[in-house]
């Protein structure tokens, strides 16, 4: 946290990565069986591109299974089950509805969870048919989410990897990104961008926010977006999280019209900024040295790039009255 004086304290420690554990088919066809005899006719088969944090799996065909891949990620399945259902009456569209949540047992450690499949395409700037609809349309899914009442919401933590925290939390992080990405970024110019979102105060004001509003997390059906999933990293704090996507996503004028919507403040747009380069500073940084993950630290340039030159050049406005 940043004490009156600026100092900072009890600034969390994120550790290393969580130690995942994998799953397969027939761990979960055993789950099923003998957790909810009910479902065990139901095929079961892996989602394509089915995230980090869980293990994912089609149970027939409007059924979802989600299992968490390590104990850190296993945090936010009561948080879920509690609060999306609460969630849910108050958005503008669809989020992933529990259906059963699981026990651990002997051969899988933790609590998981049984979901309606809500079916979509994953967003990307291509499948989009209408950026600026597209950018409109999520706001207002984010204005919904941050007007419910955030009182008794689940505080930043370990839960959600101290999303609506204090940026600074993730200050080693990018430190330790540009010494990696030594001659591969303009590490001066990062540097001063990230200083003036970790300068930029927040209301202290509690809303909900997502977490991880990212383009695997919204579903598209004829290229608008009909619903947003996975809420592991939910919580009430800061919402400046939910910006990064402005950076990640959209398009210069969809992100103002994003903007606009919103009626973002210039410290919170500042901090939205920092939530954006942080995240493609990591990814850069763990992509960069590997062929294989070529076509990715290719998209993570291409979404620093636009980071620093939307600061450089000034692009950021003040939303309309």
């Amino acid at each position: 946290m940043v004490n009156e004086d600026g100092s900072v304290s009890d600034i969390p420690d994120l550790g290393p990565l969580p130690q995942r554990i994998t799953v397969d088919s027939e761990q979960v066809r055993r789950l099923i069986a003998d957790q909810f005899p009910h479902l065990a006719d139901l095929p079961i088969e892996p989602v394509a591109n089915g995230g980090w944090d869980n293990w994912t799996f089609h149970l027939g065909p409007e059924r979802l299974v989600r299992l968490p891949s390590a104990a850190e990620y296993a945090l936010a399945v009561d948080k879920e089950h509690r609060w999306l259902p609460a969630l849910a009456a108050r958005l503008p569209l669809p989020i992933p509805a529990p259906v059963a949540k699981g026990k651990p047992d002997a051969g899988y450690p933790y609590p998981w969870s049984i979901y309606r499949w809500l079916d979509g395409d994953r967003a990307s700037v291509d499948r989009i048919a209408d950026p600026v609809r597209f950018a409109i349309d999520l706001a207002e899914f984010l204005a919904a989410l941050q007007s419910v009442d955030a009182a008794v919401g689940p505080q930043p933590g370990v839960h959600n990897w101290f999303r609506g925290g204090t940026l600074r939390t993730y200050d080693k992080n990018v430190e330790r990104a540009l010494v990696e990405l030594d001659g591969h970024v303009d590490a001066e110019l990062v540097r001063e961008i990230w200083a003036s979102a970790l300068d930029a105060c927040w209301d202290g004001v509690d809303r909900w926010f997502h977490g991880d509003i990212a383009e695997g997390n919204l579903l598209l059906a004829d290229g608008q977006l009909v619903a947003v999933i996975d809420f592991g990293t939910c919580g009430v704090g800061d919402p400046a999280c939910d910006l990064a996507i402005a950076w990640t996503l959209l398009t210069a004028d969809g992100r103002q019209a994003f903007r606009d919507r919103l009626s973002v403040d210039d410290a919170t747009w500042a901090r939205g900024r920092g939530w954006a380069l942080w995240k493609t500073l990591a990814t850069c940084s763990y992509t960069f040295e590997d062929p294989e993950d070529a076509e990715e630290f290719a998209s993570a340039q291409r979404v620093l790039g636009e980071i620093l030159s939307e600061y450089t050049v000034g692009a950021v406005t003040k939303p309309r009255p």
